[in-house]
């Protein structure tokens, strides 16, 4: 019997082709930044970025990422403490509002971000008067626009897990809402939000529209502003953002796997 999937040779070829398109660019950055003053290859760019000398050019790179550091933590919390006790409520007690709930949850993915700005910034005019104008202040616009990918990831795990036997059963024990939440369905969940929260962190390190027209110093807009003086410190940045992305997944995956060994 001949079996459906495709051939090893097959699986082979793109597997290369993925993995090219990924690498080739990351490895051209690399060796871009490797150029040295003299026209050799070497780590002089990599050890200026911690030169007291020029310290003074990147300085706006460190305080973005600073910004951005801080706007992804506030986004998370927004995804954990907002968006996925409302997704659970939703699954379990109301049902019938589910489509509603779904269509407004994707729709910014539809929206461009310059539209979001347009209609954000009168919003933003009050937020100014009210909390300030902080950077921080932008996680409330992050948080709309990361709301596609982490419900995605979030519902993805509730549609694996039984939620509503588990809620039952904890509440005929006693349990009350909030423990059932956090110490029953949480804990289920856990694969769920932590990459709902990976890809919050992914998004606000790479959001550039938003922040730019709001005029907020953030990490992508610092970067340009460098790279008018310094083209290589950005590249570098890119990369080391990169590797910390990469380094998250593999954190989420080991505590994935961990939960399910648990588990079962």
């Amino acid at each position: 019997m001949n079996r459906l999937g495709p051939s090893l040779a097959t699986r082979w070829i793109i597997g290369i082709v993925v993995g090219a398109f990924f690498a080739i660019p990351l490895v051209s950055t690399f060796l871009y930044t490797l150029r040295q003053t003299d026209g050799t290859l070497g780590f002089e760019r990599w050890a200026a970025l911690f030169d007291p000398a020029g310290s003074a050019a990147i300085k706006p790179i460190w305080t973005g990422l600073g910004n951005s550091l801080i706007l992804a933590l506030v986004t998370v919390a927004i995804v954990l403490l907002l968006l996925a006790p409302t997704m659970i409520l939703v699954n379990l007690r109301f049902g019938k509002l589910k489509p509603i709930f779904e269509f407004a949850v994707l729709l910014p993915i539809s929206i461009p971000a310059i539209v979001l700005v347009v209609g954000l910034a009168p919003i933003y005019l009050q937020i100014g008067r009210a909390l300030g104008t902080g950077t921080w202040t932008l996680a409330f616009a992050y948080g709309i626009t990361v709301l596609p990918f982490a419900y995605r990831s979030i519902q993805a795990s509730i549609d694996a897990a039984d939620l509503r036997t588990l809620a039952e059963a904890a509440r005929s024990l006693g349990a009350s809402w909030p423990t059932v939440v956090l110490k029953v369905l949480a804990p289920n969940l856990r694969q769920g939000l932590l990459a709902a929260s990976l890809i919050s962190i992914a998004v606000v390190l790479g959001e550039f529209t938003i922040a730019s027209l709001l005029n907020r110093q953030v990490f992508q807009t610092a970067m340009v502003v460098v790279q008018k003086q310094d083209p290589y410190a950005p590249a570098i940045f890119t990369l080391l953002a990169l590797l910390f992305v990469f380094l998250l997944l593999l954190l989420i995956g080991r505590v994935a796997r961990g939960t399910g060994k648990a588990r079962s």
